[in-house]
């Protein structure tokens, strides 16, 4: 008997979180603990018996993981495939991701960069949100964030419901405890239909590798599923694992050995199965004919590709599944297309390895050719697209971010992730048709109109450029808009045209030129679709063209937007509390929030922090009536902070705020503002000694440690979030890194402003410094601060070494 792929990486997420698997009773010690007023939510996982006693009104953290997403219609045109091999309406791709591991997948986002922000969503109709293990839950249901980006995409997403072999801690009593029965009832499906229905998302994975049944409890099994579906609506995968006689035989395709967990004479068992990674063209060719057989479609069978290793490096025999020339065999099955990010060495890393994994090498789904025999899903499966109703507005948010913009200004210094906040990403990543030289488009994280990114287009301009973007279907009225925000580099021309095609003639474009820029800023074009009216939008793209050639030419475009009439006005949210508060230090807390929905039509909310001088800062945002603020800094000696929330309207428009208070108590203690903060530098002598590495609170993580600079003026800031009274500056130069006293920093000054707007005002200057550790008194308020270094060392060598730079206040 075969180890499960699947089960081999669910035992990998145990042990990673601590070696040794405790028994049922510390797993339920486990869940029943306590949560704090305002601590961190998280996604919800059981035990099946313990799952009996969930109950939304009393689960503290049910409402944070509740999507409001509707599941969006989706649509193909064939015609404007990208990829000319690619199939439309055949086997589509079910995706099976682990976010996190089981009992650590925040609700709704977190404060940190390092996210699978997945992007191709144009690719799958399912998601599965992987997990399950027995030391921590078997039952996992996803959380908010990833409902609401797949269901504004129109992809259903499932929760895993995961029975591991006993020699991995399973136990046969589990899968009983799954299909015990009441009376005529089965409380554990139960529970499963009303965990999606009170969530929000469609269905449940079942991947049951438990050991030693029969064919009774395989008969129960299914019994169970076709009792939950019958309380419905609610959606089945089933895992290709137990056989009707109850045993565990993975048979690498439907057949009659499983066929019964798929459809059990007229009775509907599951949706879909997934097909366990030892498929072949012989066994794919039964599973395809003993669905028929079924009365059940070919394409609800996911033939499964495990790419949790080696990613696009796996070998899997393509032409079983997607043979040349000929209809699809079935759909496609990835497990753990995230290795594209836990495999990559940056953001960018990231986004390289994944545009590879899903439209090839090129970068291109339109031209996947390669030597390579991974040439990108787009190779296969053709683009389908949710754009498919008004209002459309995007900006271009890649759900994650180093800091959030609102109308272009950035109100939030922090790096983010919040896949709620993802925009659809464009249909076709990317398509430029040209006949000169191709522009690059891209997804720019310096530079944002709302949220934490932009599209830029970049690179030599010789011959017109047409960029396909969506692939829509959105109905033109007498009163429709389109707008576009665009950033120009110098005030003029931005060589830039709106490119629009519509379903009487697809593939042509019509241009609208956005004409020119008057400044530097972000500024918004508006179009008059009056003249279309009737037809509908097939395609939104944009047109670069020049008069002249263009060597270095560079345009941001910050939101596209399609609408009728004026911008919607938004009604404000009422009834703003505060559920919980917890207090990291005295001057930092976390606070759970919630509110009244606004009437109409809303997008989203964002939460503020309104500060004593009357700006605001960014602290998050949700599609719910709930949010977990997770950092609210006191900003001085405040006696209480004003917390706002606005709504955001379909259209992008913005309510007033609603607003309460979070109150302090006692002095604020002094802390280290500077802990992780945005940090800048005029350079860095290698990739690993960044300006970041100078606020990561740590001296002791070898040469590395530290932010380098070799630069001609040598100079690192960090921006504090908001004005701080500041009591000191702490720097560590090179020997409290661990290396010689000899390259500690001999001379440096300590700069400070408010406002980007305001001069630098010098409050330290040090001259003959030899200290490993140097700390440096003041009384000053400010927002930004900058160390800027002289004389790096006590010899002639040119490099500054700063271990950390921590700038201490309230």
């Amino acid at each position: 008997m075969k180890p499960s792929r699947l089960l081999l990486s669910g035992l990998g997420a145990v042990l990673a979180l601590g070696g040794a698997m405790p028994g049922p009773t510390a797993v339920a010690a486990s869940a029943a603990a306590a949560v704090g007023p305002g601590n961190q939510p998280y996604a919800s996982y059981w035990h099946p018996n313990s799952i009996l006693n969930w109950d939304p009104a009393t689960d503290a953290d049910a409402r944070f993981n509740v999507s409001t997403v509707p599941l969006a219609a989706r649509t193909q045109d064939p015609a404007l495939k990208a990829n000319a091999n690619a199939h439309a309406g055949e086997g589509r791709i079910a995706s099976l991701v682990s976010f996190g591991p089981t009992s650590g997948n925040p609700s709704q986002g977190a404060l940190d960069t390092n996210y699978y922000a997945f992007p191709y969503w144009q690719y799958i109709d399912t998601l599965v949100f992987w997990g399950g293990s027995a030391s921590e839950g078997l039952i996992l249901a996803p959380n908010a964030t990833v409902i609401d980006a797949a269901h504004r995409n129109g992809v259903k997403v499932y929760g895993t419901v995961f029975f591991p072999p006993a020699a991995y801690g399973g136990q046969l009593q589990w899968v009983r405890d799954f299909v015990q029965k009441s009376g005529n009832s089965y409380p554990v499906a139960d529970k499963l239909v009303e965990v999606a229905q009170h969530y929000g998302f469609e269905g449940w994975f079942i991947n049951q590798e438990t050991g030693g049944g029969d064919a009774a409890l395989a008969t129960e099994v299914r019994n169970t599923l076709t009792y939950a579906k019958s309380r419905g609506p609610v959606d089945f995968m089933w895992y290709d694992a137990m056989t009707e006689s109850g045993a565990v035989s993975w048979q690498d395709g439907l057949n009659t050995a499983n066929d019964a967990f798929l459809q059990d004479g007229a009775t509907r068992v599951s949706d879909s199965m997934f097909l366990d990674f030892g498929w072949s063209a012989a066994k794919q060719t039964t599973s395809r004919t003993t669905a028929r057989g079924l009365g059940r479609s070919e394409y609800e069978l996911y033939a499964g590709i495990d790419t949790e290793a080696n990613g696009y490096n796996t070998a899997v025999p393509w032409s079983s599944v997607f043979p040349d020339g000929q209809p699809h065999v079935t759909g496609l099955g990835l497990y753990r297309p995230e290795w594209t990010w836990k495999s990559s060495t940056s953001r960018a890393d990231f986004y390289s390895r994944d545009a590879r994994y899903w439209v090839g090498a090129n970068n291109d789904p339109s031209d996947t050719g390669t030597t390579s025999t991974w040439k990108g899903l787009a190779t296969y499966v053709a683009e389908s697209t949710a754009v498919t109703a008004k209002p459309f507005v995007t900006s271009f948010n890649a759900g994650q971010g180093d800091f959030y913009a609102v109308g272009g200004e950035r109100l939030g210094t922090s790096g983010w992730n919040n896949l709620s906040l993802q925009d659809v990403p464009p249909t076709y990543r990317w398509v430029v048709q040209s006949t000169g030289t191709k522009l690059t488009p891209g997804i720019d994280f310096s530079d944002a109109y709302e949220g934490g990114s932009s599209l830029q287009l970049s690179g030599k301009l010789d011959a017109a450029n047409t960029v396909r973007l969506y692939q829509t279907r959105l109905p033109v009225a007498a009163d429709t808009k389109l707008s576009v925000v665009v950033k120009n580099p110098a005030a003029g021309a931005t060589n830039l045209a709106a490119a629009v095609s519509f379903t009487d003639d697809p593939a042509t474009f019509t241009t609208l030129d956005l004409g020119a820029t008057t400044g530097t800023g972000w500024e918004t074009k508006t179009l008059d679709l009056s003249g279309y009216a009737g037809r509908t939008i097939a395609q939104l793209g944009l047109r670069a063209a020049a008069s002249e050639p263009v060597d270095a030419y560079s345009i941001h475009v910050g939101r596209i937007a399609v609408y009728d009439g004026a911008v919607d006005a938004v009604d404000a949210p009422d009834g703003l509390s505060v559920l919980g508060v917890t207090d990291v230090s005295s001057a930092r807390k976390t606070v759970r929030l919630t509110w009244n929905a606004a009437s109409g039509p809303v997008h989203h909310y964002d939460v503020f922090h309104r500060n004593a001088d009357g700006t605001r800062a960014y602290l998050g945002g949700t599609t719910n009536t709930s949010y977990f603020v997770p950092r609210l800094d006191r900003t001085g000696t405040e006696a209480a902070s004003t917390i706002e929330v606005e709504a955001v309207g379909a259209e992008g428009g913005r309510s007033t705020a609603e607003s309460t208070e979070v109150e302090w108590s006692g002095a604020p203690v002094a802390t280290n503002l500077a802990l992780n903060q945005p940090a800048t530098a005029d350079s860095q002598c290698a990739t690993a000694e960044s300006a970041a590495k100078a606020v990561n609170g740590s001296v002791s993580g070898g040469n590395s440690d530290k932010w380098c600079s070799l630069g001609t003026q040598k100079w690192l800031e960090v921006d504090l979030g908001s004005n701080r009274s500041l009591s000191s500056f702490v720097v560590k130069h090179a020997g409290a890194g661990g290396e010689s006293a000899t390259f500690n920093t001999k001379a440096f000054t300590i700069a400070v402003r408010s406002a980007t707007t305001d001069p630098w005002q010098t409050v330290v200057t040090v001259n003959a410094n030899t200290d490993s550790t140097s700390a440096h008194p003041v009384t000053t308020t400010a927002r930004y601060v900058r160390l800027t270094v002289t004389t790096p060392t006590q010899t002639a060598d040119p490099a500054a070494r700063i271990y950390e730079f921590e700038a201490w206040g309230t």
